[in-house]
């Protein structure tokens, strides 16, 4: 059974990952770097500032609970990552041969990208739902466009992704309530 599951996730991988062609690659670069969606975080953190009216303690809490969110996906990953070890598929023979691939280091399951950007969709959009109802949606898609950029690039198989994403949604939703509590207990509202 599980034998058939990687198998799947490997053929899944090599589908999607051949459907690119070299004229989209620089996208897909863009798209998975870090760096690229510094000014939607920024415009989101000031939206969330705004839009529930935080005080400077309210500030300080949201960004506490921020970069808690993001340690605690990231270290979840990473203890992920190497209790599986599970090869990347650029670093993986009879794939890397048959896959367009970025830069390639570490192991895959389950994917930092995906439940990073999945953990900002659902925090962002909980906290902003009551002014902007369809933002969520949107976050959604935006977080599923950038954990694709992993798959287009070689990076990551299928099932990471899904994994990451789950994770990342679990993950924004439990720091969202922790937000929602310590706002309500802190911060008159």
């Amino acid at each position: 059974m599980l034998d058939q599951l990687i198998e799947f996730d490997r053929s899944l991988l090599l589908y999607l990952n051949n459907l690119g062609t070299s004229s989209w690659d620089g996208f897909w670069a863009v798209v998975t770097n870090k760096l690229t969606f510094i000014p939607l975080y920024l415009v989101l953190i000031i939206l969330i500032v705004i839009r529930k009216r935080l005080t400077i303690k309210g500030v300080l809490i949201l960004v506490l609970i921020i970069a808690g969110m993001i340690l605690f996906t990231d270290q979840t990953t990473n203890f992920f990552k190497f209790t599986f070890e599970r090869l990347r598929p650029c670093a993986q023979e009879g794939v890397l041969e048959y896959i367009r691939q970025g830069e390639c280091w570490g192991y895959g399951f389950f994917s930092g990208h995906s439940s990073n950007s999945m953990a900002t969709a659902i925090f962002t959009g909980l906290l902003l739902r009551p002014f902007y109802k369809n933002l969520i949606y949107y976050m959604i898609v935006w977080s599923v466009v950038v954990a694709y950029s992993r798959i287009y690039l070689g990076l990551h198989y299928p099932l990471d992704i899904l994994c990451g994403l789950s994770f990342g949604a679990l993950s924004g939703y439990l720091f969202y309530n922790i937000f929602t509590r310590l706002r309500k207990r802190f911060v008159k509202v």
